[in-house]
C-alpha cells in the first residue's frame, strides 16, 4: 500500500537525520556499495543530502563510493554506471564534499574469460556459480580490506531493503548489533554493515528518486527509463555469499547462464538495441552447453584435477562426471566471441564503445593453452588473426619454443614405449614453467601430482566399465 506523501516525506526527513547521527558517531570511514540501480542510488542520494547538511568541519571521515564491473556487464549498463561515477567525483569535489567515487573489477587470473575459455570453467550454473565469488566478492572484499589495513575498521553502507525478500530480511536481522543501527559484516573481521533504506517499500524507492533531483547531475528519469526499456531489476553489488546474484529479472552480466533466459537483454533489443543481438546468440550458445546431451560432446572426462568421477548409477550413456570444456571447445568459444565482438561493433551506434575481451585476457588464455593445456601448436595467436586480420602483440618468451612437429615427434615415441603422450607432456611443460627458479621444491611435488593423474582416454575407461558393470 503506497504512504501518504506527508508520512513518506517524514520518513526521508528521519533518514537523513539517522544517516548524520550514525556519521558523526565514530570516525570509521563508510563504503558504500553502488550498482547504479535505485536502491543504491536512493542510498547514495540520501548520503549526499545529509552530508551536505552538516558543517564543513563535521564532514571528517571520507565516503567511498564502489562500483563492481565484471568486465562482462552489458555494454549499455556500464557505460550508464561509469558516466555516473565520473559525476559523483566531479561534483563531491566541487562542493567539497569527502566522497570518491571508485571502480572495482576482477584480477586477470579472475576475470570470466580466462576462467572460462582459458581454464574451461563450464558455464555457470545454479548449481556451480563459480563467478559470483571471483567476479564479485573478491573484487569488492579486496577494496574494503584494504581500507580496513588503513583505518582499522570500516562501515560498509548498502541500499538493501527489508522488503526484497523474506531471507533478506532473516539474514539482516540475525547479523544486527544490540542497541545499534549496524550489523556485522558475515566473513569481513573489523567492517561493520549499514542500511539506511532498510525499511524502504519500492514505491517509497521510486518517489523519492523522481521528486528529489540528484545531486550529482544524473536525471533520474534516465534510470526510470532504463529499467523500462530492460524490464529489470537492480543487480546489487554483492559482498558476501547470502546476497543474491542477479536472477532473470535484473540487468548484470551479459554472459549468465544461471537463468534460462535473460530477460533484461532481450527486453533491450526488444526495445530498440539490436546491435546487442549477437551478445544474446553467444549467451545462448554457452547455456546450450549445459544441456546433459552435450556434456559429453564438450567436456573432459577428466576433471582439473586429473581425476575422473564416475557416477554410481546405470541408467545413462555418459558414465563421468564431466570436468572442464575440451580445449578445442575452447577455441570455438573464443572464435564465436572474437566475431561477436566484430560484430556488435559493426552494429553499435557510433559513440558506443564495444570491447567483449581485453588483450590482457587474450595473452592469459594463452600462457595457459601453452602451460597449463599443452597446446604445443600455440593456437590462439593464428585463431585470433584469422577472425580479426590483426596480430596479438605478444611478451618476449626466453623458454625454448615446441610445435606441432615437436608433439608429432613425442608422439610416435610415446606410443612406441607405452607411455601416455599426455603425461610426458605435462612432465615437460612442468619443466619449463619452473626453469630458472632458485627454488625448486614445488618439482617433485609436481613430477608426483603428474604421475597420480588418470591418461587413459575416454574410451578405454569406458569399456573398463562395461567390463565390470558385465561381470557384475
Amino acid at each position: 500500500m503506497s504512504q501518504p506523501e506527508t508520512d513518506r516525506k517524514t520518513l526521508y526527513e528521519t533518514t537523513l537525520e539517522e544517516i548524520r547521527q550514525v556519521y558523526l558517531t565514530d570516525d570509521r570511514p563508510w563504503v558504500l556499495g553502488f550498482s547504479g540501480g535505485k536502491d543504491s542510488t536512493v542510498a547514495l542520494q540520501l548520503v549526499w543530502y545529509a552530508l551536505r547538511g552538516l558543517k564543513p568541519s563535521e564532514r571528517r571521515k571520507h565516503v567511498y563510493v564502489i562500483s563492481g564491473d565484471t568486465k562482462v556487464e552489458t555494454p549499455v549498463i556500464i557505460d550508464f554506471l561509469s558516466e555516473a561515477l565520473d559525476l559523483i567525483n566531479s561534483h563531491a569535489q566541487q562542493e567539497g564534499l569527502p566522497i570518491s567515487a571508485h571502480k572495482v573489477v576482477p584480477s586477470l587470473e579472475e576475470s570470466f574469460w580466462v576462467n572460462l575459455i582459458g581454464k574451461g570453467y563450464p558455464a555457470p550454473s545454479s548449481r556451480f556459480r563459480w563467478c559470483t565469488a571471483r567476479m564479485k566478492i573478491s573484487p569488492a572484499n579486496r577494496f574494503i580490506l584494504e581500507r580496513v589495513a588503513e583505518h582499522g575498521e570500516v562501515v560498509l553502507l548498502l541500499g538493501v531493503r527489508r522488503q526484497e525478500s523474506a531471507t533478506r530480511a532473516q539474514v539482516m536481522s540475525l547479523r544486527a548489533i544490540k542497541d545499534s543501527l549496524l550489523s556485522r559484516h558475515s566473513t569481513l573481521p573489523n567492517a561493520f554493515v549499514y542500511t539506511p533504506i532498510r525499511d524502504y517499500s519500492v514505491d517509497d524507492v521510486w518517489a523519492y528518486l523522481l521528486q528529489v533531483p540528484n545531486p550529482w547531475g544524473r536525471d533520474n528519469n534516465d534510470l526510470l527509463a532504463l529499467y523500462r526499456n530492460s524490464a529489470s531489476g537492480e543487480c546489487p553489488l554483492v559482498v558476501d555469499t547470502s546476497t543474491p546474484s542477479c536472477g532473470s529479472s535484473r540487468f548484470g552480466c551479459w554472459v549468465c547462464t544461471v537463468v534460462t533466459k535473460d530477460k533484461a537483454m532481450e527486453a533491450m533489443v526488444d526495445n530498440g538495441d539490436e546491435w546487442l543481438e549477437p551478445l544474446l546468440d553467444l549467451r545462448d550458445l554457452l547455456a546450450d552447453t549445459q544441456d546433459p546431451k552435450r556434456k559429453a560432446e564438450v567436456r573432459q572426462h577428466v576433471r582439473r584435477n586429473g581425476a575422473t568421477m564416475i557416477k554410481d548409477y546405470g541408467d545413462t550413456d555418459d558414465p563421468f562426471v564431466r570436468g572442464p570444456y575440451k580445449l578445442e571447445f575452447c577455441q570455438e568459444i573464443l572464435r564465436e566471441l572474437l566475431r561477436a565482438e566484430q560484430r556488435t561493433r559493426e552494429l553499435a551506434p557510433a559513440d558506443q564503445m564495444v570491447e567483449l575481451i581485453s588483450a590482457e585476457e587474450l595473452r592469459e588464455i594463452r600462457r595457459i593453452w601453452r602451460y597449463e593445456r599443452h597446446d604445443w601448436h600455440d593456437t590462439l595467436p593464428e585463431l585470433y588473426r584469422e577472425e580479426t586480420g590483426l596480430e596479438l602483440h605478444l611478451p618476449e618468451d626466453d623458454q625454448p619454443s615446441l610445435d606441432a612437429d615437436d608433439e608429432a615427434l613425442l608422439g610416435e615415441l610415446a606410443l612406441e614405449h607405452e607411455v601416455p603422450l599426455g603425461l610426458v607432456k605435462q612432465l615437460i611443460d612442468t619443466e619449463r614453467e619452473l626453469q630458472g627458479l632458485q627454488r625448486r621444491s614445488q618439482i617433485m611435488d609436481r613430477i608426483e601430482a603428474a604421475f597420480s593423474q588418470e591418461w587413459r582416454s575416454e574410451a578405454d575407461i569406458a569399456a573398463e566399465i562395461a567390463r565390470e558393470e558385465a561381470r557384475a
